[in-house]
């Protein structure tokens, strides 16, 4: 029993082994990455009320929360921007 814990333990200390600046800074280029693709997009996008959104998920609602949050705010505004696209597309 005590070797599955630890086995399962070092399993994961591999996984959640990146430090917290590397996890800060990967969430940074995450969200730089984002922000270019938000911007690229056509002028009949940027007026979709979904574009203004998404700005407030990749700026304020990104700094306010932690970095364990902040992964998830991503996903949230990479839907967003999926939305957004494909409705433009459709359009």
């Amino acid at each position: 029993m005590i070797a599955r814990v630890k086995k399962r333990l070092k399993g994961r200390a591999t996984t959640m082994g990146s430090s917290f600046r590397d996890r800060y800074e990967a969430a940074e280029r995450r969200r730089k990455q984002m922000l270019d693709r938000l911007n690229n997009l056509p002028e009949p996008a940027r007026s979709h009320p979904g574009y203004r959104r998404a700005l407030t998920l990749l700026n304020e609602n990104f700094r306010k929360g932690r970095v364990a949050q902040r992964t998830a705010i991503l996903q949230s505004a990479e839907w967003l921007i999926d939305v957004i696209e494909t409705l433009t597309l459709i359009a």
